[in-house]
């Protein structure tokens, strides 16, 4: 089965922590082991996995792709205006696979799964995937 999870982001560049959206799943499906694969189909934002201890660590990432891919240069030819959120997103990737353990996303003590809008503000959607372990498991 896939699950969405629909967000609203309220800045051009915004990254938001959808760790407990994740973990939420696994606890309503009774999800004990296998895989979390979170997906993005947005070719202006993404999913990666950072701190989530320091909220200094989301506006320093934004800064340092900002330094690396201005909004605006003058060689862009993207009729959109929007060359520096395609290469933010392609930069981040699209997904991230967690591993599920005891009913828990198997994250490092530091660790959050974070959406990553590079073009907003705008509604958006990404998607959970559970593939599940053991005899019984369906794909």
């Amino acid at each position: 089965m896939i699950y969405e999870i629909n967000l609203q982001t309220n800045g051009r560049d915004e990254i938001l922590d959808i760790t407990g959206n994740v973990q939420k799943i696994l606890s309503q499906e009774n999800i004990e082991e296998g895989l979390a694969i979170v997906y993005c189909p947005h070719t202006t934002a993404g999913i990666t996995l950072n701190e989530n201890a320091d909220p200094d660590v989301q506006g320093d990432f934004l800064r340092r792709l900002d330094e690396v891919f201005p909004w605006k240069n003058p060689k862009d030819r993207h009729l959109e205006g929007n060359t520096a959120a395609h290469l933010k997103a392609s930069a981040v990737g699209t997904s991230q696979t967690v591993i599920i353990n005891k009913g828990k996303l198997l994250l490092g003590r530091w660790q959050g799964i974070y959406f990553c809008e590079f073009d907003g503000p705008r509604n958006r959607t990404c998607f959970v995937k559970i593939l599940k372990e053991g005899p019984n498991a369906k794909y």
